[in-house]
């Protein structure tokens, strides 16, 4: 089933009179299949919280649609199935985890043990079990950001929508975000996560997106994505006489380069010859090792390549 279906989605600000209207999205499209996590990718800038803004209702699109679960996004009884955090929520500080929990399952019409029972299992789930009663105030970013997400996930939501959950996290609170949320997904949760940190999307998302300039510049599984780049080889030499590293250089692109050592990556069509050249030369060969394309390097292309549109 498709959780979510966005259609022609585009939104222009208007700055004003004699200013020209900014377009945050140029009729962008794109599918979610339930049970998902999608990573939502791009600058600052690009479009990703609009597009999350207009999903939760928060903000309305110029034109285009965005259907949840083959609901019009705008319907009230959508926020019954979807769970949200912003990417710098306001919580009151002076409640404890435990009254803050309680107090979004009131909001979803639940009431006493019903309100004990989720509070303490979702605690328990993201980790703050033996802070419960401490203020939020003394929260560390990291705590703040799972009992956020403990107060998404109060409803039980079928969709789950995060937006930069790994921003300002050190490496720990990284990893205790993403093993949240592939827990998520074998509970049968669709997730969809705004970021701009390339390595976490990699390690846990199913699909991918990258938005920039309000429009998509690609999309897909990761592993398909990067498949269409050919695998280049990385080779590093031992040289003796350091006029040999121009000629070398010249049939790929040099990474690092002594004196004593270069790093260069070629083409699998120049191995042979860079090996043959190299060993006349008197070059020892140190490593060989092939380098298939990572998602970084795709985001940075792809990025890069939309300053000339």
């Amino acid at each position: 089933m498709v959780a979510i279906e966005i259609k022609n989605l585009t939104k222009v600000y208007s700055l004003g009179l004699f200013k020209e209207p900014v377009k945050a999205l140029d009729n962008i499209s794109l599918t979610v299949s339930e049970g998902e996590i999608f990573g939502f990718l791009g600058p600052n800038g690009a479009g990703k919280t609009t597009t999350l803004k207009i999903m939760t209702g928060l903000n309305q699109p110029t034109s285009g649609s965005i259907l949840l679960f083959g609901q019009d996004c705008k319907k009230p009884t959508v926020r019954e199935i979807m769970g949200y955090l912003p990417e710098q929520p306001y919580f009151y500080d002076y409640l404890t985890a435990r009254e803050f929990l309680a107090f979004y399952a009131r909001l979803f019409g639940y009431k006493g043990g019903v309100i004990e029972s989720k509070t303490e299992v979702l605690l328990k789930m993201v980790g703050l079990e033996g802070a419960r009663d401490l203020a939020l105030r003394k929260f560390s970013k990291g705590m703040l950001q799972r009992i956020g997400i403990a107060q998404a996930l109060i409803n039980d939501p079928k969709l789950v929508v995060f937006d930069e959950p790994m921003s300002g996290l050190d490496p720990i609170g990284r990893r205790e975000v993403r093993d949240l949320i592939l827990r998520m997904r074998q509970e049968g949760k669709t997730v969809f996560f705004s970021s701009h940190i390339i390595s976490d999307v990699e390690m846990i998302c199913d699909r991918v997106a990258i938005l920039d300039k309000g429009r998509i510049r690609a999309e897909g599984k990761i592993d398909d994505l990067l498949q269409k780049k050919s695998i280049t080889r990385e080779i590093e030499f031992s040289v003796s006489n350091p006029c040999i590293i121009p000629v070398l250089g010249s049939f790929g692109t040099i990474i690092t380069k002594t004196p004593e050592r270069l790093l260069i990556s070629v083409s699998e069509d120049h191995v042979e010859q860079v090996l043959e050249i190299a060993r006349q030369q008197g070059a020892k060969l140190l490593s060989l090792v092939a380098h298939k394309q990572s998602l970084e390097e795709l985001f940075t292309e792809k990025v890069s390549g939309s300053d000339k549109q």
